[in-house]
């Protein structure tokens, strides 16, 4: 017989029903606990998440120090996977050479031997070809890890021990900054200047209460790897700096370069932080394809060590300030740098903190380093001082204790005994070399045990005040501030601070759209196109079945387009956006939101200078300015108010002094023009009374030069003002029959 399939026992299935919402809540939130803890957030006290704090203690136990030879990395990230990091070794890999990158981290942490990639976002060589070793920096941070200066915890398999966070005797968390994202909070703090940072922090120490608005003297605001240029206001980074949230608008650094004979060309020496700089080329040249960057002739790399991007304009007549502008703009030569400090404060909280809070915490874990080292030492110098009295008593009494050792069974006991002396003290005797017997050896051991007990003396009254802690605090602040200063290389301020110049939107606009002829072309029923070149006979254009010429009028691609609705709502439309002339163009309906029961009703190039006069049927009407009737947005902006069945029926030019108007009934009136009111936006006044009917057509006119009109025939006709007098009134009155030879139509 074959193997049973009935389960062993009592052919229980031993399942347990368990709430779902419960057991998602829980595992989910462990998952998020740990990525917030062990994964996304650095500590604020060393600036590290565990994968680097790993790294940079795995090559400490490695021995690679700043003045070692170099290790394959490899090996490194080999020794952090197998004993303390049981993740994959791409993730610490990446890592890794992150920690070695100059352009991506303001101090690095390794110093790295081999290809270890580029600004241009180029990755890596693999970890077998690559060597590393630790910087000053990070022996630093790791400085006094061996006496006791942090708690240590077992690692992932219990075999060894790695420390919660590392003695950080450099401000790591503002100096190189950090990025990370986590389950439901992101961190990301930009890098800072070291001197400034200890500046600051001396300033603390000091006066612990002081306000953001004194540490800002101190540190103005983040130093970034690449440099690049600052533009963001004083009140807007003390803000920032205040809540903890806030962010940095960061521009390219740029001059121009003569080229003799009035030429000349851009050069771009530094770049945003965390811009890839081969991908912002790329997008540079994308616009340039696109012809949005009509200003601009071509880009090109000629970087090597540094950064050198070079751009050249049209022609020599082009701003360069204008150029560089609408640069900023449309790619990332101008970024946003977010800062929010969300750090794990105490290594557990998650919290955003502000910038002197997170000073603070790292001042109290210096002090709290101090005093656990100087404890540490303490304790030795007691285990060495007590050794050293036990080999005193040996020498006054050498030749006793040669004769307990060469006679006694039991020295060691005898000698307890004998000269009352310690179990370590007696272990210390018995462990003497033969050499140590010398007659100087006396008077070494007398030197030393002053020198140790004076030393002691000093811990324990290190210990024994607080305010002798934070100097020496302040001490050790003061030496990290030395080794970068602001004069060494390495220290030397990168980033700039600077207000971005003033220029006009309208002018920068202009300088993103090439400036080309157009005609609009839109039909009866509201479809729209744009066709190349200014027309003058548009007689053969073709349009939808059932569907004819409405308006048609020349432009420039740079020009804005006025839409106006029956609804009395006026739209804006870009030039540069039309569809093009193929076929019938696009629907109104499609580019904005007009409302189902308005039709268009005129369209034209918007002027700034220039006032339309607004006419609704029933014969209300105001004056408004162009620049009024500009909306930003695809909901328009309603100018006159109108309810049906009262609709907009003219929007003219308005010119001269004085206006006439026609109505249905084939009444004219003239009337001066400043009895119109101008307004931005209402329901007008009335310009000529009707018992039935309404308007049928308005004109402006200057009365010095008369009244004009065309009838059917072609002819023109003028009236002066004598012949105008039987029709010259105030607004709304009736007017009078229209003068012989008005066209039929009732249209001037």
């Amino acid at each position: 017989m074959g193997k049973s399939l009935v389960p062993p026992g009592d052919g229980g299935d031993h399942i347990q029903p368990v709430d779902l919402k419960a057991a998602l809540e829980e595992r989910y939130l462990a998952y998020a606990l740990s990525t917030i803890m062990h994964r996304a957030l650095p500590d604020v006290r060393d600036g590290l998440k565990p994968v680097h704090r790993r790294i940079v203690h795995a090559m400490s136990e490695m021995g690679v120090r700043p003045n070692s030879a170099y290790k394959k990395c490899a090996r490194i990230v080999g020794d952090v996977m197998g004993k303390f990091h049981p993740h994959g070794d791409a993730s610490i890999y990446d890592a890794l050479v992150r920690l070695s990158q100059d352009f991506a981290i303001r101090y690095p942490l390794v110093d790295g031997q081999g290809n270890f990639g580029n600004i241009d976002g180029d990755g890596a060589a693999a970890m077998r070809y690559t060597e590393a070793r630790m910087t000053e920096v990070a022996a630093l941070l790791l400085q006094g890890i061996n006496e006791d200066a942090v708690d240590l915890r077992p690692t992932y398999n219990e075999e060894d021990e790695e420390p919660v966070v590392l003695p950080g005797a450099f401000p790591n968390l503002l100096a190189n900054g950090a990025s990370g994202i986590a389950v439901g909070m992101a961190t990301s703090i930009p890098p800072h200047n070291a001197h400034e940072i200890c500046d600051a922090a001396l300033h603390l120490i000091k006066h612990p209460d002081a306000t953001i608005e004194k540490l800002i003297e101190f540190m103005p605001g983040p130093d970034l790897p690449t440099g690049g240029i600052i533009i963001e206001s004083r009140e807007s980074i003390i803000e920032s700096y205040k809540t903890g949230r806030g962010g940095f608008r960061v521009r390219a650094k740029w001059e121009t370069e003569d080229l003799g004979r009035g030429g000349f060309q851009i050069i771009v020496t530094e770049i945003p932080y965390q811009v890839q700089k081969s991908r912002l080329i790329e997008k540079v040249a994308e616009l340039l394809i696109a012809r949005k960057l009509p200003l601009l002739e071509d880009i090109r790399d000629e970087s090597a060590e540094d950064v050198r991007i070079v751009l050249v304009p049209k022609s020599r007549t082009v701003d360069p300030v204008l150029l560089m502008e609408s640069l900023f703009k449309l790619t990332d030569l101008e970024s946003r740098i977010s800062l929010n400090m969300n750090v794990l404060s105490m290594g557990k909280v998650p919290k955003v903190m502000a910038l002197n809070e997170v000073l603070l915490e790292w001042l109290a874990h210096r002090r709290d380093v101090l005093i656990r080292r100087s404890r540490f030492r303490l304790a030795a110098i007691e285990r060495r001082l007590e050794i050293l009295g036990g080999l005193l008593v040996a020498y006054l009494n050498i030749d006793e204790v040669i004769r307990i050792i060469r006679e006694e069974d039991e020295p060691k006991q005898v000698m307890m005994e004998r000269f009352s002396i310690t179990d370590i003290q007696a272990e210390a005797i018995l462990n003497m070399r033969l050499r140590s017997l010398r007659k100087l050896e006396e008077f070494e051991i007398r030197k030393e045990h002053d020198e140790l007990s004076l030393e002691k003396a000093g811990i324990e009254a290190l210990l024994g005040s607080e305010e002798k802690q934070w100097q020496t605090v302040a001490w050790e602040i003061g030496e990290v501030k030395k080794t970068y200063a602001k004069a060494t290389p390495l220290g030397r301020r990168r980033t700039q601070f600077a207000d971005a110049p003033e220029a006009d939107d309208e002018a920068i606009h202009q300088a993103m759209i090439e400036k080309e002829p157009i005609t609009v072309v839109i039909s009866e029923k509201g479809w729209i196109r744009a066709l190349k070149g200014h027309m003058s006979d548009v007689s053969s254009l073709t349009f939808k079945e059932g569907d004819k010429m409405g308006v048609f009028f020349n432009a420039q691609t740079t020009d804005k387009i006025l839409v106006i609705t029956t609804g009395g709502k006026a739209y804006t439309l870009g030039a540069d956006k039309l569809p093009g002339g193929r076929g019938h163009g696009e629907p109104l309906r499609l580019m904005v939101d007009m409302e189902a029961g308005h039709d268009m009703l005129t369209a034209f190039v918007h002027d700034p200078e220039r006032k339309r006069l607004m006419v609704s049927t029933a014969g209300n009407g105001f004056v408004v300015a162009e620049s009024d009737m500009i909306a930003n947005t695809r909901k328009g902006k309603q100018i006159m108010n109108v309810s049906l069945p009262d609709e907009t029926r003219l929007a003219v030019d308005v010119k001269g002094d004085h206006v006439a108007v026609v109505g249905e009934n084939r009444k004219m009136l003239v009337f001066p023009l400043v009895q119109v009111p101008e307004m931005a936006r209402g329901k007008g006044v009335r310009l000529q009374r009707y018992k039935d009917g309404g308007v049928s057509d308005v004109r402006c006119f200057a009365m010095e030069e008369g009244l004009t009109w065309d009838d059917s025939a072609g002819r023109t006709f003028v009236r002066k003002r004598e012949e105008l007098t039987e029709w010259l009134g105030d607004r709304a009155t009736a007017g009078r029959l229209v003068p012989k030879g008005f066209p039929r139509s009732g249209k001037f």
